[in-house]
């Protein structure tokens, strides 16, 4: 009687699901950019042949709209009984964390045209959250757009920056000033030796100040 085919783990289609497709993606891109992303690039990670994927995801369109989606689903949202400007304050850090684990993800987040559970879900408790607080329907809107502007924009703003963290900061404050003039830059000048050069400055830290900010600003539209 022949012995039926023992099937290498890499051809076990049963040990392959969407999830795991996903969850490796977010994989590829952490290590190589959005860029590095693609059926073959995954597949390898997996240690899969590429045609395998299509059995769990359509497209590399589908993929980018469920990492979209996990990536949402690592994201805090207010829960109804917050305290509006706690559970905008948790979001914004713990979006934030999402957006510098997963860099590649901040341009990602808006512009998906299909999204997934934890994507509605976390649109859903923001807007209701603000509803809830006594925020008009339109300055609703006019509160999501500003929050997540500024945190989107941090989060660019950090991922670009050539210093990441206190522990960086003079040598390359240091370097950078050496190519200045006080003569023609006094300002800028001032404000890196003064400021930025300062033992135990983190850009990052500029982050809750900003918030609170646009944070106090808001509150001043909610109807009394």
């Amino acid at each position: 009687m022949p012995r039926s085919r023992v099937r290498p783990p890499s051809e076990e289609r049963v040990r392959l699901t969407r999830d795991r497709v996903l969850v490796g993606a977010v994989a590829v891109a952490d290590a190589g950019g959005i860029e590095g992303l693609a059926i073959r690039s995954l597949a390898q990670h997996l240690g899969v042949k590429p045609m395998a994927l299509y059995h769990h995801v359509a497209n590399k369109s589908e993929i980018l709209d469920g990492i979209v989606d996990l990536v949402f689903s690592e994201i805090e949202i207010p829960s109804a009984d917050d305290d509006w400007r706690a559970g905008m304050v948790r979001r914004a850090q713990s979006t934030r964390q999402a957006l510098k684990r997963h860099p590649w993800a901040t341009v990602l987040l808006q512009s998906r045209t299909v999204p997934g559970p934890a994507t509605l879900r976390h649109h859903n408790a923001i807007i209701g959250t603000l509803r809830t607080a006594g925020f008009s329907v339109a300055m609703t809107a006019h509160a999501y757009a500003l929050l997540d502007s500024y945190i989107y924009g941090f989060a660019l703003s950090e991922a670009a920056l050539p210093i990441h963290g206190p522990e960086t900061v003079s040598e390359v404050a240091e370097s950078m000033m050496e190519q200045v003039s006080m003569d023609a830059y006094p300002h800028l000048v001032e404000f890196s030796i003064e400021h930025i050069m300062q033992p135990g400055y983190d850009f990052g830290a500029e982050f809750d100040f900003g918030l609170d900010l646009i944070l106090d600003g808001l509150a001043r539209a909610i109807p009394r």
